[in-house]
């Protein structure tokens, strides 16, 4: 795995655990901005041929 690819997944990763306490925490406001970052890597890894596990948040 490259590095663009493995920094792309734990960009990935984050997001989604961001996205988790946001939504455990209330923080609506939060949760949309994560959830637009969210989809944006998810955008960029299909982009580029990177598979994403099939992880829902």
């Amino acid at each position: 795995m490259d590095a663009f690819t493995a920094g792309l997944l734990q960009r990935i990763k984050t997001a989604e655990y961001d996205l988790t306490r946001a939504r455990e925490t209330g923080d609506d406001f939060l949760a949309d901005v994560e959830q637009g970052e969210l989809d944006d890597l998810r955008r960029l890894a299909a982009e580029h041929g990177v598979e994403v596990g099939a992880t829902a948040v």
